[in-house]
């Protein structure tokens, strides 16, 4: 989705900014509030700005 999204992007000659990094301090405990989570809402408002940005919504 990252890498779609930046593509199309660069081909209107728009930016966006960088997406959010994957976690890499999961311990895989399935822990309430996992990073995982943190990631997932953070890549759906990136993913959503970037839609505004590209006209989309």
């Amino acid at each position: 989705m990252f890498a779609a999204l930046q593509a199309q992007a660069l081909a209107q000659g728009l930016a966006l900014r960088p997406p959010p990094a994957e976690p890499t301090t999961c311990c895989g405990r399935g822990c309430n509030g996992c990073v995982w989570e943190g990631f997932a809402d953070a890549a759906e408002y990136w993913r959503q700005e970037a839609l505004l940005v590209l006209g989309y919504e």
